[in-house]
């Protein structure tokens, strides 16, 4: 059974409303029942569903799979033109225009229903006619609000709205279990196993916005030989076999592995998905979420594009805060836990996720916008707790000790006219070879091994001063405090790292510019006492308030502090050389960055959920410095021991000025000075950065 036969009960459940709310939507393209404030409003999203019913008749018939590449562009223009360059600053889909547009009163809530209403776009493409029926329902509905003579009432509308979430909650949340699940949804496997991945126009069956990127990388990807393709492809499927088998974790027992990729990287994810086959693991794909119900916008995974418009995507990432309250959350729970419970033995089949990652787009400062929705404070606590107790659940069914990932990153065309020399660079980085790296950095661990807290100082516009403290050994000849990381989960090689005692761990951490999570930061300052962050601030806007609330939403995720969850040596010098070369460093991703030079995470530590998991290096030892005082609380409260976030900060070795191991007598041991290691066996890892 495939995604047809599964989708197919659904959808002739549903033909007799669709074909009456589709047919009333058409009217509303030539009707003048509302005010005329409104009209152009409703008209625009009228045609919009005209162009999905078009697609969605399409998909059925097979004609979608045989359009010319001219045709797939202009019709993925009109899908999407909303959102694109100039448009968006006259677009309903741009809080500010919404509200100048259609008034305090329905602006920011008009603005939020035309975001959701887009997810019809994509899901046509799958065919999923019962989906996009229950949006059509919702428009209708809304729209026969304001079709009343004395004028729509703002609390009703909300309500509608409102309801919408609750009463499909669902059906929404057992779709997002099972698609992650279930290989017999497999509408994506498909497209990239068996489309003419040479023929460019296979990129718009997904339903996604494509732009330039995707078209270049797919273009550039089918330039290279089958060799080097598969030469990728066994690295990142390699890097996750080893995952399993360094952690003493049984691969043998799963069956599907979770893969999320850029779109235009499906030659490598091709072969890629035939090397899991060999290991005996079938690939889930799915789509990166669409509405807000899977938190659209706030964190890529399955399948995705750049965004069409990365300031809609800032404008609508808390587009949550329509409907949260401690009612939807509750209901969300409930339903997560039976959607496991039913999807169980999918669950327990599941592997983990297999990654690929992107760089290259440049770093985006957004536009704080008043008229977008935020969270109250109450409904930031709501987040929290609906996180925790969603991994909870999760790992309940797949258990953290049991599953594993991998992670590797490469260039898109965004970053410039050396695309194709920094993809390849990026390439050879990403197999380097890992013994040579494994006897520097146990060189490092020999001597971190003796120290009682290491202590890290920036130089020049860096004030970084900071004091880690580190686990004690109770046996150092099996025991040891460092994990020696070579190109297996993280791809590249390259760091050691550990779980910081927090008590201790004090000073600050700062770095002059730095590029997570997609977003940019200017002068980023983060202030630990005992481990623990208790001041944060950036220079990207004018009101502290601002640089304060931007940190605390996507970094502290909401919460009012974080501890240190690991502290990172990285080594990859090679990759820092790249950065250097091509003028790129502020757009490596974190995956890449974290390797080039110390690194502090704020939140989980790197063993979340998995600490009583034994851990051990190449040379037999077993690291012991998986926990800290916050996720030893899992024994008493488990919705107090995680945080369900994980941001590493790097400082680059030019802003680096010391790193030194300092044992519980006082005496010192360098491990850098200068930005240079100092370390006996370590001297390969300064020629990058001398050259």
């Amino acid at each position: 059974m495939g995604y047809r036969e599964i989708y197919r009960e659904a959808n002739e459940q549903v033909q007799e409303r669709y074909e009456l709310v589709i047919e009333r939507i058409s009217r509303i393209r030539t009707e003048h029942n509302v005010e005329v404030q409104f009209q152009p409003y409703f008209k625009q999203l009228a045609e919009l569903y005209s162009l999905v019913d078009e697609v969605l008749q399409k998909e059925a018939s097979g004609a979608l799979e045989h359009r010319s590449l001219a045709q797939c562009e202009e019709l993925n223009r009109l899908l999407y033109g909303q959102l694109l360059g100039d448009n968006y600053e006259h677009s309903y889909l741009n809080p500010t225009v919404a509200e100048e547009m259609l008034g305090e009163a329905f602006g920011q809530m008009l603005c939020f229903l035309y975001t959701e209403l887009q997810a019809a776009i994509p899901y046509a493409f799958e065919g999923r006619k019962r989906d996009i029926t229950i949006l059509c329902e919702l428009f209708v509905e809304v729209y026969n609000c304001f079709e009343d003579p004395e004028g729509a009432d703002p609390k009703e509308v909300q309500q509608i709205i409102y309801w919408y979430f609750h009463d499909y909650s669902e059906l929404f949340i057992e779709q997002s279990v099972r698609q992650m699940l279930d290989p017999q949804l497999d509408f994506f496997t498909g497209i990239v196993k068996y489309a003419d991945l040479s023929d460019l126009s296979y990129l718009y069956r997904y339903g996604e916005y494509i732009s330039e990127n995707e078209l270049q990388i797919a273009e550039y990807m089918n330039t290279l030989s089958q060799d080097k393709i598969q030469a990728m492809a066994d690295t990142y499927t390699e890097g996750y076999r080893i995952g399993f088998e360094v952690t003493g974790k049984d691969l043998s027992k799963k069956h599907t592995v979770d893969i999320t990729y850029p779109l235009g990287f499906e030659r490598m994810v091709r072969a890629a998905i035939s090397n899991f086959e060999k290991m005996g693991l079938q690939a889930v794909i799915y789509r990166s979420p669409v509405n807000s119900m899977g938190n659209r916008g706030n964190r890529t995974r399955g399948c995705f594009g750049c965004p069409a418009n990365r300031q809609f995507a800032y404008d609508h990432k808390s587009d949550r805060a329509f409907y949260m309250d401690k009612a939807f959350v509750e209901r969300r729970l409930e339903v997560l836990r039976t959607s496991y419970d039913k999807y169980k033995e999918l669950a327990a089949g599941y592997a983990g996720p297999a990654v690929i990652e992107t760089f290259g787009e440049r770093p985006f400062h957004p536009v704080r916008k008043t008229q977008a929705l935020n969270y109250s404070e109450k409904q930031q606590a709501l987040n929290v707790y609906n996180a925790n107790e969603s991994a909870q659940i999760t790992n309940r069914y797949i258990k953290g000790e049991e599953r594993s990932f991998t992670i590797i990153a490469y260039p898109i065309p965004a970053i410039g006219p050396d695309f194709e020399a920094i993809f390849a660079r990026t390439v050879e980085i990403n197999t380097l070879g890992y013994l040579l790296y494994q006897k520097m950095q146990q060189k490092l661990i020999d001597i971190l091994d003796t120290a009682d807290s290491v202590r890290i100082k920036g130089r020049g516009a860096n004030h970084t001063d900071l004091t880690v403290k580190l686990h004690p050994l109770q046996d150092a000849s099996k025991e040891t405090k460092f994990e020696n990381c070579v190109a297996d989960v993280n791809i590249p090689v390259g760091e050691v790292f550990t779980s910081p005692v927090l008590e201790g761990t004090s000073g600050v951490l700062h770095v002059t510019k730095v590029f997570l999570n997609q977003l940019g930061y200017e002068n980023l300052e983060i202030t630990f006492c005992d481990g623990m962050v208790s001041a944060y601030n950036c220079s990207n806007f004018e009101a502290e308030a601002d640089n304060r609330k931007f940190i605390r939403e996507n970094i502290l995720m909401h919460h009012d502090s974080l501890p240190m969850g690991e502290f990172a040596i990285g080594t990859n010098t090679m990759a820092y050389r790249m950065g250097k070369d091509f003028n790129i460093a502020d757009k490596l991703p974190i995956l890449i960055a974290e390797k080039t030079g110390p690194h502090f995470a704020v939140g989980d530590t790197c063993y979340s959920h998995a600490e009583d998991t034994p851990v051990f290096n190449p040379d037999g030892k077993e690291i012991i410095a998986r926990d800290n005082a916050v996720s030893l609380l899992r024994k008493e409260d488990m919705s107090k021991a995680y945080f369900n976030c994980h941001t590493d900060i790097t400082i680059p070795y030019d802003e680096l000025d010391s790193i030194i191991a300092i044992k519980a007598d006082g005496g010192e041991t360098p491990i850098i000075l200068d930005g240079k290691f100092v370390v006996p066996g370590t001297e390969e890892l300064n020629r990058p950065l001398e050259e």
